[in-house]
């Protein structure tokens, strides 16, 4: 990977990572399937007046917003709501890179090298090690609705992936017009479940730290982070893409004991030091073999 493209990787992980305190803030004045619907409406609506809608069948699009837009967000957004602690929440999704890692192989034929293999198992190491020192409580219900969240990231990059391979489409327009698919949905399921009442209330009392935190989903999270992320994947092998995900856990953890007081743990640290660890081993490992061999 290219040093721009490895600062691009890391600029995505930052501004994910912090994402889970902004979700965190945004559903404390606005229920979860609301924010959803304000989060990707206001991704889309004007952006789709000045981007032009990529080269491709509408069934593509439709796969890609009902994948890492509306189906990981319904899942992450319905799980914070139920007591998934923003840190222990940055942590679990990305489960995404395990399942992705499966899906590629599966339905792409991608193959992944020892290095990949042994980087993700210590990485995994870490996360566990994390997951197990939570400083807060675990709930059964958001612990299975983030596990949910990231079948659906991973089904998404899957998509980009085959997106990729349809020919050269333009990635900002593939972000944006995906962004159109969730708003309906999420307004869909918030009538059902949070009912006009609640969407009214929370409507007419929205405070300015709300819409700070949906400016930020929908610009920072959503256009910038999976514009870039999409280009990676289109780019690069999603088995050395997908890892550089498990640094998000490390800001997520950081950001939230920063800023809503959720403590790090010793154990945490070193489930920290394990995650950055295998990501290395994952991008460099390859490498490091090559100039350790014997020339032929």
């Amino acid at each position: 990977m290219s040093p721009k493209d490895l600062l691009l990787a890391l600029i995505v992980v930052l501004a994910w990572g912090v994402n889970f305190v902004v979700i965190k803030v945004g559903l404390h004045g606005v229920p979860p399937m609301l924010l959803g619907a304000l989060r990707f409406g206001l991704a889309a609506v004007p952006a789709v007046f000045f981007v032009k809608r990529p080269d491709l069948p509408w069934r593509w699009l439709l796969a890609y917003g009902a994948t890492i837009s509306f189906g990981q967000f319904v899942f992450l957004f319905s799980a914070m709501s139920v007591g998934m602690p923003a840190g222990l929440a940055s942590l679990v999704l990305q489960a995404q890179a395990f399942f992705t890692l499966i899906l590629a192989a599966a339905f792409l034929h991608e193959r992944f090298r020892l290095p990949n293999v042994v980087g993700l198992l210590i990485a995994a190491c870490g996360l566990a090690v994390i997951g197990l020192q939570g400083g807060h409580a675990m709930t059964l219900a958001g612990f299975v609705l983030t596990l949910c969240a990231a079948c659906s990231w991973a089904l998404g990059n899957i998509v980009t992936k085959k997106i990729g391979k349809v020919g050269k489409v333009d990635l900002v327009g593939l972000v944006v017009w995906g962004s159109l698919i969730p708003p309906l949905p999420f307004l869909a399921l918030s009538f059902a479940f949070e009912g006009p009442q609640r969407i009214v209330a929370a409507l007419a009392g929205i405070s300015v730290t709300s819409i700070l935190a949906i400016v930020y989903l929908a610009f920072i999270a959503t256009l910038i982070g999976y514009g870039l992320w999409s280009r990676l994947l289109s780019r690069y092998p999603a088995s050395q893409v997908a890892p550089f995900s498990l640094l998000v856990p490390i800001i997520g953890l950081a950001s939230a004991s920063l800023f809503l007081d959720e403590r790090l743990s010793g154990a945490q640290v070193v489930g920290a030091l394990l995650v950055m660890a295998g990501l290395a081993v994952n991008v460099f490992g390859g490498w490091l073999v090559q100039r350790l061999s014997p020339a032929r």
